[in-house]
């Protein structure tokens, strides 16, 4: 799995607000389109570069896997948020570079288009905005690997994960460990455009303690003039016993996200390594 992030950093005049990932996605929507789209006057479905096109393909494509997801935390102090870009996406990092610039410089940020000077700018946690020039590294994008073992893991969802269970969204803890690794294993089966399949593994793991609570969190949505629902459990499982195979999906669900709606940062999760807290 190959991946890349863009971080951006910077002290707001007030706090922003406590989830940002529908007002960050769609400030830079608007900026993507400016630095991509060479056709205007036309309507995305219509126009005939959209299969090329990179905002038509982060937005407005439909029935397709969108091959980024948004990082942040809820509640923050100031903006910190990365665009992760998966797959061959990550070849797009100038595009997502130049729009995240354009964003906070000429285009500006919430209901009042507030715009800022200064900012700070990460590729893979190394700076890549140097006297308000940005300047990328030659070879940004990384490769995911895992090479321990499994052993005892604390699972924390920092973001509310969007989980189906029976085909109704989970509002309670009766989650399992196989429907948290299949949400990441259809992801990863996604990105690299293959449908979806069961897990190719025997799931081995046993919760043995869950502190989660469903948030609830909508957002109105003026582009689709709708309103949206980002509600979805956060906290944090403990689990024993988890087998090779399963830990490594769940490292890579750091990376890829798990649940619905990661596109405006939804489904961020942490694992932390129990046996070296003991």
């Amino acid at each position: 799995m190959r991946y890349a992030e863009l971080r951006v950093k910077f002290e707001p005049s007030q706090k922003p607000p406590f989830f940002i990932g529908s007002q960050v996605r769609g400030a830079f929507g608007y900026a993507l389109k400016s630095v991509s789209c060479i056709n205007p006057s036309y309507k995305c479905g219509e126009c005939f570069a959209n299969e090329s096109c990179l905002y038509y393909d982060f937005y407005e494509k439909k029935n397709s896997y969108h091959r980024y997801r948004l990082d942040f935390e809820l509640d923050a102090e100031i903006y910190d948020f990365g665009i992760v870009l998966l797959g061959n996406a990550c070849e797009k990092l100038p595009y997502i570079a130049s729009a995240a610039y354009m964003m906070l410089k000429r285009y500006g940020l919430g209901k009042d288009r507030v715009k800022y000077e200064k900012f700070d700018m990460y590729v893979n946690g190394g700076a890549c905005l140097k006297d308000d020039k940005i300047s990328l590294p030659r070879d940004y994008v990384k490769e995911f690997s895992f090479d321990s073992d499994g052993g005892d893991v604390r699972v924390k969802f920092i973001t509310p994960l969007r989980i189906k269970k029976d085909n109704v969204f989970l509002k309670n803890d009766n989650i399992s460990l196989k429907e948290i690794l299949n949400s990441i294993y259809q992801r990863r089966l996604s990105v690299f455009g293959q449908d979806h399949e069961v897990l190719p593994f025997k799931v081995k793991g046993e919760i043995t303690k869950k502190d989660l609570k469903y948030m609830e969190l909508t957002r109105r949505s003026n582009r689709q003039n709708t309103t949206m629902n980002f509600g979805g459990l956060v906290g944090s499982l403990e689990i024993k016993g988890v087998s090779k195979e399963c830990m490594e999906l769940l490292k890579l669900g750091e990376i890829v996200g798990a649940g619905k709606q990661t596109v405006f940062g939804l489904g961020k999760i942490k694992t932390e390594d129990m046996n070296e807290q003991i």
